[in-house]
């Protein structure tokens, strides 16, 4: 058993991941395979981490809050998976832990690294 904790359904035909927590069987972020080489793709978690430690502000829309209906919060990316931002303010010394889903966009003021591939480097655009 697992404690009471529910693991969800499981589907004939599929296999669930097995070994420790830390060994990855499975990629970290979304990949395709190419020509037998990994190439992430464009997401906008794979764009954040590309400008880590980059100042940008992010406009978040809360539709079911009456107080906090559109938001703006202002940091340094500090790190981004594929449902979360967090962000560290250095003018109030907050961190925020951003869900992705309520994300309406990114502005930077400087140019941002990007690359289409996600293979190699990103470059500035």
């Amino acid at each position: 058993m697992n404690n009471g904790h529910f693991t969800g359904p499981t589907f004939p035909g599929t296999q669930l991941p097995t070994g420790t927590p830390n060994q990855q069987s499975v990629p970290s972020m979304e990949q395709v395979i190419t020509g037998g080489q990994f190439f992430e793709q464009s997401y906008i978690e794979n764009i954040l981490r590309l400008n880590r430690g980059k100042i940008a502000k992010f406009y978040m829309s809360f539709p079911d809050s009456v107080e906090w209906r559109d938001r703006v919060f202002n940091g340094t990316i500090e790190a981004a998976g594929r449902d979360h931002i967090i962000i560290s303010d250095p003018n109030t010394g907050l961190w925020h832990l951003l869900r992705m889903i309520y994300l309406d966009y990114v502005e930077f003021e400087e140019s941002i690294n990007y690359s289409p591939s996600f293979g190699q480097t990103g470059q500035p655009r």
